[in-house]
């Protein structure tokens, strides 16, 4: 004990292929907020929530959503990860409906765009 705070001991170091499922897998249990960028706009920013980040972009660069198909290609400038899809969407929905949610989110996404 460090401090009177215990440490745990170091977890052995092991391949991937050992690995319990649930930690090979862990992103399959997260929820995300993500925001895209078009490249064709640059001005142009999609704000959604998804419980498979890749396909969903997948789904976006290929047209099927019809909200960005105009605005392809497009490119992930941002995310955030929840344990639920409850917290993922409360997420999206706060960025989508307040102004002081999504200006100062917007501006610190475009300022690392630079």
């Amino acid at each position: 004990a460090r401090g009177g705070v215990q440490l745990l001991p170091p977890l052995p170091r092991r391949s991937r292929a050992t690995w319990p499922a649930t930690m090979v897998n862990i992103t399959n249990f997260m929820w995300y907020f993500y925001v895209l960028q078009s490249q064709k706009d640059s001005n142009w920013f999609y704000k959604g929530s998804s419980g498979n980040l890749d396909k969903r972009i997948v789904q976006h660069n290929n047209g099927e959503v019809t909200s960005s198909q105009f605005y392809r290609p497009l490119k992930i400038v941002y995310y955030e990860a929840y344990l639920t899809e409850k917290a993922a969407r409360l997420r999206e929905s706060s960025v989508k409906k307040s102004g002081s949610v999504c200006i100062p989110l917007m501006k610190r996404i475009k300022e690392s765009l630079k």
